[in-house]
């Protein structure tokens, strides 16, 4: 039975998957998400905790036995049961299939949809509709599986239900109305019957489903984001000054100053353009995806590829994923690239990759090549890209180096001699 500290932060829906199958395993965890004890931002970046998750990420669990894990379905697994993981190996596929399924098919919409309505992550229409689509999409599948099932593996809970259910439970608490969930009967009960599990109350308490759908709140990004107005900000200060030398007298505020509390709040203003310190783009990165996707890209994609790229503004790199031993079944590790893709939307114009995934199941490896706009990682430009790529080790390429114009040959045509290894499957980003 697992024992020790997870260190996390108050409400992490990502701590929760970890807590509830403690509970129903029995692992002894100790919670640790409160300040002076843990801080985040602060105590996961501080030496002590970086020898230990050297990605400073949370949830992050240390056992009385010195075990030191990240990732929470990692984490999960670990202070699991026979139960939760699937009690047979079929049954333990399945249980990977929709654990995968929830951090890539229902996760990275969930985030578009309700961080803008939490003021976490600005709104931008098309991606919310997106969203809406994708979580329509994963909704309707479930619904589908779950009309002769109770649960989605086997007769009692699982993992897989542990994980869908907490990576949906923002989206039942904020935007998922009655009218929205109504054609989704099936994935509703079985949302329901799952948190009232005494193992979940125990961990979320009483979970109401939302009755109005949460928007965007313009006011509580421009707080969060730090992003008021300066002149307003001036005046509010003024005003507590003046108020703390006049409290005897009637309040008194000028009229504009009245009419400045009757205003709406400022919109938020728009993100810094990530390549703002770069020159004008050089390469129509459109026609260069259009040739790949409707051309053969040995004799036409390649060709036009090396005609038009820009050494002088554009880079390429190779990615090696650095943790292969944790990769599972091929499906699964697909999937891991998938969500990474998802993640990564908004940078789509910039960039484009080809990702292989290597071996085979349980033996296997991820790798990669990408080129983008810029000499450094481009991950770095943009919080809306400061995603999964920590996971990979990044080797800038010389672009005039012919072992390079192999790779590059390679991996874009997803076939080749890859010192040896043997290509499983494969995703391109573009």
């Amino acid at each position: 039975m697992a024992t020790g500290k997870l260190y996390t932060y108050p409400d992490n829906f990502r701590a929760f998957k970890i807590l509830i199958a403690a509970q129903y395993s029995g692992a002894k965890i100790t919670l640790v998400q409160d300040p002076p004890s843990f801080k985040f931002g602060e105590t996961n970046k501080s030496p002590e905790f970086l020898s230990k998750f050297p990605l400073g990420k949370v949830p992050a669990f240390e056992g009385n036995d010195g075990v030191c894990l990240f990732e929470s379905n990692a984490i999960a697994y670990y202070v699991a049961n026979s139960q939760l993981r699937g009690e047979d190996t079929l049954s333990q596929a399945y249980v990977q299939l929709y654990v995968n399924f929830a951090d890539s098919e229902i996760l990275p919409a969930a985030c578009n949809w309700v961080f803008p309505t939490l003021g976490i992550m600005q709104f931008n229409k098309g991606n919310t509709e997106r969203a809406k689509e994708d979580i329509k999409k994963a909704l309707g599948y479930l619904d589908e599986v779950l009309k002769t099932r109770t649960f989605l593996v086997g007769e009692r809970v699982t993992l897989a239900d542990i994980s869908v259910a907490c990576n949906l439970l923002l989206l039942y608490k904020s935007v998922l109305d009655p009218q929205f969930r109504a054609p989704f009967r099936n994935v509703t009960r079985w949302f329901t019957t799952v948190v009232n599990q005494p193992q979940a109350k125990a961990v979320l308490g009483e979970v109401q489903l939302c009755e109005k759908m949460a928007q965007f709140d313009a006011k509580k990004f421009a707080e969060l984001s730090g992003k008021k107005d300066k002149k307003k900000e001036e005046k509010e200060a003024k005003k507590e000054s003046k108020k703390e030398s006049k409290k005897a007298q009637p309040k008194a505020a000028k009229p504009d100053e009245d009419e400045e509390e009757e205003r709406p709040p400022p919109a938020p203003k728009e993100k810094k353009d990530p390549f703002a310190d770069l020159p004008p783009p050089t390469m129509d990165m459109d026609a260069f995806k259009r040739s790949y996707s409707n051309e053969d890209t040995l004799t036409k994609a390649l060709p036009h590829f090396w005609e038009h790229f820009d050494k002088e503004n554009y880079s390429i790199w190779h990615a090696e994923y650095l943790f292969p031993e944790q990769l599972k079944l091929i499906f699964m590790s697909c999937n891991l690239v998938g969500g990474m893709y998802q993640r990564l939307e908004k940078m789509r114009k910039h960039a484009f990759a080809s990702v292989i995934i290597f071996g085979e199941d349980n033996n296997s490896t991820i790798s990669g090549v990408w080129f983008w706009r810029g000499q450094n990682l481009i991950f770095k430009r943009s919080d809306d890209w400061d995603v999964d790529y920590e996971s990979y080790k990044w080797t800038k390429l010389d672009p005039d180096a012919p072992e390079t114009k192999k790779m590059v040959e390679e991996y874009f045509c997803c076939e080749g001699e890859f010192d040896g290894k043997k290509v499983a499957s494969y995703k391109i980003y573009k």
